[in-house]
């Protein structure tokens, strides 16, 4: 699936910037807020914000809590998300539209990794 999550979320991504190499999406949702499956390349994540959610993607499902002022790495993935804390949601992700680099593993795992 490479299901592009401003078609299939307009209401929760917004395309910020975009070249032949980048594109920077905010994300926004509230509290109970769903959205449904979709792709991102691998990406870079920052978040505006704190937050709760849960990601699913294949019969598996993901809780994470991630603080204000991270940035984190997320491997190319397709997931759903919800808003499952009391807080908005704010993100920007920084999406990477080259190829990954010959003999780099596959896709990471459900959910961002950690940054070095």
């Amino acid at each position: 699936m490479d299901a592009d999550p401003v078609e299939t979320n307009p209401d929760l991504y917004s395309i910020v910037f975009e070249n032949e190499r980048v594109r920077v999406l905010e994300y926004r949702d509230a509290p109970g807020a769903k959205s449904v499956p979709h792709h991102h390349p691998d990406s870079v994540m920052v978040t505006l914000s704190g937050f709760e959610r849960r990601l699913s993607s294949g019969g598996e499902s993901l809780e994470l809590t991630l603080p204000a002022g991270a940035a984190r790495w997320l491997g190319a993935q397709n997931h759903s998300g919800e808003n499952i804390g009391t807080t908005e949601t704010h993100v920007i992700f920084i999406e990477l539209k080259e190829p990954s680099p010959a003999g780099r593993p596959g896709p990471a795992p459900l959910g961002p990794a950690s940054g070095s």
